[in-house]
């Protein structure tokens, strides 16, 4: 089983499957969103071969496939995955089929069809894989930069009010830190030229390189620049609030779920291995960003009134824990980094889900706006409730062992900043607990008590609308197609919070092996 080209096949199937949607003809939005969940599902079950039939005691990189693609320049089509991608992998695989679900009864604004936003949500699946899959760097700067088409397009054409504008700056931040990846990776490229006698891009040949201190320090900030705005850091991180707030839930779900871990996917696979005398001198600042972003995002977002700007918030101070977890350089902290990557796409996925049903029945993305819906909506309460406890890493959820590796591993190389970030920790059941408090109890305010004075648009209220005391609305609990979507990342919560053991053996080896690229081993910076 392990000969199948598993990560060409979940690369071409929903690429395969975008145009086949986008082709249908007019009309036929039921259709084109069952094509989209059967590939999705398709992928998902890709993904769990490929992890069955994943060595975790084997070679570094895995089911790997390679194709000469531009001979002149030593660029190939190459992919493979270790223990770090196939866990990303997973993620994208069980979140795409979750979005799809929720978007299942979605408006469209004007003049948009819902068998376009399906069409780019297979296309950005199959881009996703690849850059997570891609061996080669200049393949993977090509499905990095080609990501970003299908979510410019999910944000500009289906988002809020104010889609266009979050669309365009989202699109050119990224694409800046894309170009000045480029050159770094052009620089990359000439090294090897100089030190081989033949320019390659190949992952494993350029990590043999002996490059001088100096020149990894201007091709570290090549890469880092890109991936510290994908990730996002502060003060990086001005284009996620908008992104966040104006796409469609289900685009929002994906970009904080999987597009933001780009970067700090890059950190791990691309930086450290690549430069380590760079990655260990501008560890220190960069940990001073890490901490900087989870105190001041989390106190942005104790001051936020639109649910979805708090959430986007939330997951930049989020991403600082990330960050800390990966230049502290040891092994435990670097396991929870990327078990924190996995369960924060989880957690705050099922978050933006359960916050967007909510502003789908009361027609505002204002905390304002709600209160006592729990007795009039209890299960949609309690997987607020949960994915809410799961955000603040409470004891029992997923994002708690994951947190704790991070703290734990990170405490014994850098105890100053990992004191620090623990306030974080607190700021976070500030902000999350208000919000439950404010939306969820207490007498009934604005939105349960108000009509919208223009239809939701953009899925489960991507689009904020103002409210005028008109009538009483009906708040209704979770519907069976709701109850399906939500069900699965509740579950997922609760049994990584209990047994998260699969995904720690899958993770460990391989970021051992990164941390030992970068001249760190066992427990400790060494």
């Amino acid at each position: 089983m392990s000969d199948l080209p598993f990560l060409l096949l979940m690369i071409a199937v929903p690429a395969v499957g975008a145009a086949v949607v986008a082709g249908l003809p007019k009309g036929r939005d039921l259709l084109a969103k069952q094509i989209s969940l059967g590939v999705s599902l398709v992928v998902l079950l890709l993904a769990v071969l490929a992890t069955v039939a994943f060595d975790v005691g084997g070679d570094r990189f895995q089911l790997a496939t390679s194709v000469t693609w531009i001979a002149d320049f030593g660029v190939s089509f190459a992919l493979g995955v270790d223990g770090i991608a196939l866990v990303m992998l997973l993620l994208v695989g069980v979140l795409v089929p979750v979005v799809i679900g929720a978007s299942w009864d979605d408006t469209p604004p004007q003049d948009r069809s819902m068998k376009a936003y399906f069409a780019w949500l297979l296309l950005l699946e199959a881009m996703m894989v690849g850059v997570f899959a891609a061996t080669d760097v200049f393949l993977f700067y090509v499905f990095f930069e080609a990501m970003l088409v299908p979510m410019y397009f999910i944000i500009g054409s289906f988002g809020g009010p104010r889609r266009q504008y979050a669309a365009v700056k989202f699109f050119l931040y990224s694409l800046v830190g894309g170009l000045i990846m480029l050159a770094a990776v052009i620089g990359l490229y000439v090294v090897s030229n100089s030190q081989l006698g033949e320019g390659t891009f190949a992952f494993d040949a350029l990590r043999q390189l002996e490059i001088t201190p100096g020149v990894q320090k201007l091709l570290f900030l090549g890469f880092f620049v890109a991936f510290a705005i994908m990730a996002p850091l502060v003060p990086f991180h001005t284009w996620l609030p908008d992104s966040g707030s104006e796409a469609p839930i289900g685009g929002a779900v994906l970009l904080v779920g999987i597009l933001d871990k780009v970067g700090t996917f890059g950190f791990l696979r691309y930086c450290l291995p690549l430069f380590p005398d760079a990655s260990r001198y501008f560890a220190p600042y960069v940990l001073v960003l890490a901490v900087a972003g989870i105190l001041y995002a989390a106190l942005l977002a104790m001051g936020q009134s639109d649910m979805k700007r708090l959430v986007s918030y939330t997951s930049i101070s989020h991403f600082g824990f990330i960050a800390l977890g990966i230049f502290a350089f040891t092994t435990e902290a670097g396991t929870g980094a990327v078990l924190y990557m996995v369960n924060h796409g989880i957690a705050t996925g099922l978050l933006f889900l359960v916050v967007g049903m909510l502003i789908a029945r009361g027609g505002s993305r204002s905390i304002g706006d709600y209160g006592g819906v729990a007795a009039k909506a209890p299960l949609l309460a309690g997987f607020f409730l949960l994915a809410g406890l799961a955000s603040l890493a409470l004891p029992g959820t997923n994002s708690f062992v994951s947190e704790f590796l991070v703290l734990i591993g990170s405490f014994p190389s850098r105890p100053v900043f990992t004191i620090i970030a623990t306030v974080g920790i607190i700021l976070a059941a500030l902000y999350i607990l208000l919000m439950y408090q404010r939306t969820m109890h207490g007498p009934p305010r604005g939105g349960l008590m108000s009509e919208p004075r223009e239809p939701v648009t953009g899925g489960h209220g991507a689009t904020a609308v103002a409210t005028a005391p008109s009538r009483t609305l009906r708040v209704t609990d979770l519907s069976r197609r709701e109850l399906a979507v939500v069900t699965p990342l509740a579950a997922l919560i609760i049994v990584l919070g209990v047994y998260p053991q699969p995904l720690l053996d899958l993770i460990e080896p391989s970021v051992q092996a990164t941390m030992s690229d970068v001249g760190a081993t066992g427990g400790t910076d060494r």
